[in-house]
Formats: structure tokens, C-alpha cells, sequence
């Protein structure tokens, strides 16, 4: 299961560790919100609140190792017979996000009618980290949220077609494009899986029969994946997205062990990729958060 160090390792880190393999941690806008002190892009975009979020995974590890992100954990030794249910892990995800959020009620400048809301989310960020589509009943985790009346953001990197061919549509389905091309994808997402990039194209075509919303992220790292809109706009034409996210990397977590401050772009060299996307694609900027560095275009 979650060795030790590991587990010690996300505890100190402020992770809740739910069942065998998932976890739960407080997003910086969800705090920021209960104190009435902004909101995630995600609200501004899509109308979510971001105090009823519940940022979380069911499944630690990734197939990929990507420079930029902020914890990678490459591989978790789970049994068939240790692969939790759906009904386990999102029960024991609110509960851990009520304790993760109880001390914020004797906060000054709390908001406590936010604070109230936020022990009964209504919608989850299945992104904390890894690869959720390597939990082997995906589809059912996300059927059972919508049971209970949550909304659903699947943020996956797309190697895993298979699992997104049946899948129970989320409420936003994610698919992070990080490189125009082969070559900058095994450079800045370090693949374990041969074969990852007819994965990609596999699950970009697959995106294309969801009607859901559907949304390509692209995470932008400065003088690694920033270059190419033209091959990142076929690639974009395949899934057929109702919107495309140009989203400037943070330097955040544990990426600062392999990236300089100068990887992360500013606001407006986000903005340049992204007008330069708009004219390749078609797709039209429909909004923009400049303190998170993020760009969002738009088919209509």
C-alpha cells in the first residue's frame, strides 16, 4: 500500500490520506474563500463555488513524471484486493475535508456562512495528483458523486484510452495537452508508458464523442512546451473541445527541485500563446484570471 515515508511525507504536507491509495488537501482558493479574499478561476469560468470544492484523488500515483508538477509519486504496491470502493473514498473525502477545514471556524475574517457551506461540498476536483483514471473504477467514483448530488472535473493526462472509453461522463472533462509533439512530451512529461503518445491521440479522438463540457489544458513552462501552436492546434482539432485552458506553470511544491523561477511565464506571455492558439484554432478568448496566469478560449 502507501509506504510509510510516503504517508508521513503527505501527512506533513497537509494531505489527508483516504483508504489505500487516495487523499484529500485544502485548495489555496478554497481557503482564500472562506476569508472572502477571492475565488478559483474555476468559479469565474464555470460556476462552481470554490469553497464547495473538494480538491482530491483516488489514486496517488502517475504514469507520468512531469517536471513541472508539484508531487510525483511514480508507483503504489495495491493489491486487487486492496482497491478501495467508490462509496469509501468519497465518504472518507468529505470527512477529511470537514476536519482539514475546522480550525478556519475560530479564524478572524472567516466567513462562517462559507464555512457552514464548505463541510457539505458539492463539487470535486478529482486532480489533486497523480493519474485518477489508473483507479480502476473511475467511472463508478464519478457516477456515485453524481448520486449525491456532486458536479465533477476529470483532470487526466489521456494515457489511459481505455478507461475513458466507458467512462460516466464528469460534469468537465480535462485532458492536459503538455507538448505540440512527441519529442517536447517525453522531454517535459517523462512518460513510463512506451506507447504514450498513441495513447494521447487514442483519448483526444475518444474526447470528441463526450457530450459533456470538455476542456484541453495546456500547461505552459517557459522555453520547454511554449512553441508550435500550429501542431498543438491539430492535436486540439481531434478532440474537439468546447474550450482550451493556456495555463502558465506555478513554481510551486516539489517542481522547484527541477525547474528555475524563470520556467513560470508571466500573465501576458500567456496571453501571447493564447492569441497566438486563437488565430491557429479559431477558438476565441472568453475570459482570463491574471493571478493565475490562465487564458480561456472558447469554441463559440
Amino acid at each position: 500500500m502507501i509506504p510509510e515515508p510516503l504517508r508521513k511525507s503527505l501527512v506533513n504536507q497537509h494531505y489527508k490520506i483516504i483508504g489505500n491509495h487516495s487523499a484529500v488537501k485544502l485548495c489555496g482558493w478554497l481557503k482564500r474563500s472562506l476569508k472572502d479574499q477571492g475565488y478559483c478561476y474555476k468559479q469565474k469560468f464555470y460556476g462552481i463555488q470554490s469553497h464547495r470544492c473538494l480538491q482530491m484523488t483516488p489514486w496517488l500515483a502517475c504514469s507520468n513524471r512531469c517536471v513541472y508538477c508539484w508531487r510525483i509519486i511514480e508507483k503504489l504496491n495495491i493489491k486487487p484486493e486492496e482497491i478501495d470502493e467508490p462509496e469509501t473514498i468519497i465518504e472518507g473525502s468529505v470527512q477529511a475535508q470537514r476536519e482539514l477545514i475546522s480550525g478556519f471556524k475560530g479564524y478572524e475574517g472567516t466567513n462562517l456562512k462559507k464555512w457552514k457551506e464548505a463541510k457539505n461540498p458539492n463539487q470535486a476536483a478529482i486532480s489533486l495528483v497523480g493519474e485518477p483514471t489508473m483507479y480502476p473504477k473511475i467511472s463508478d467514483l464519478i457516477k456515485e458523486f453524481h448520486r449525491r448530488g456532486f458536479t465533477t472535473f476529470l483532470v487526466t493526462n489521456g494515457l489511459f484510452p481505455e478507461r475513458l472509453e466507458n467512462l460516466e461522463a464528469p460534469t468537465n472533462l480535462y485532458i492536459s495537452l503538455d507538448a505540440p509533439d512527441p519529442e517536447t512530451y517525453e522531454r517535459i512529461d517523462r512518460p513510463k508508458l512506451k506507447d504514450y503518445w498513441e495513447r494521447l491521440l487514442r483519448s483526444l479522438e475518444i474526447m470528441n464523442s463526450f457530450r459533456t463540457r470538455r476542456v484541453i489544458r495546456l500547461t505552459m513552462v517557459r522555453e520547454w512546451n511554449m512553441h508550435s501552436p500550429e501542431k498543438y492546434a491539430k492535436l486540439i482539432e481531434k478532440a474537439n473541445p468546447d474550450f482550451i485552458e493556456v495555463k502558465g506553470y506555478m513554481w510551486v511544491g516539489e517542481s522547484r527541485k527541477r525547474l528555475p523561477s524563470e520556467a513560470m511565464p508571466s500573465h501576458k506571455e500567456i496571453q501571447e500563446f493564447a492569441d497566438k492558439l486563437s488565430k491557429e484554432t479559431g477558438y476565441v478568448q472568453k475570459d482570463e484570471q491574471e493571478e493565475s496566469r490562465v487564458v480561456l478560449l472558447s469554441k463559440v
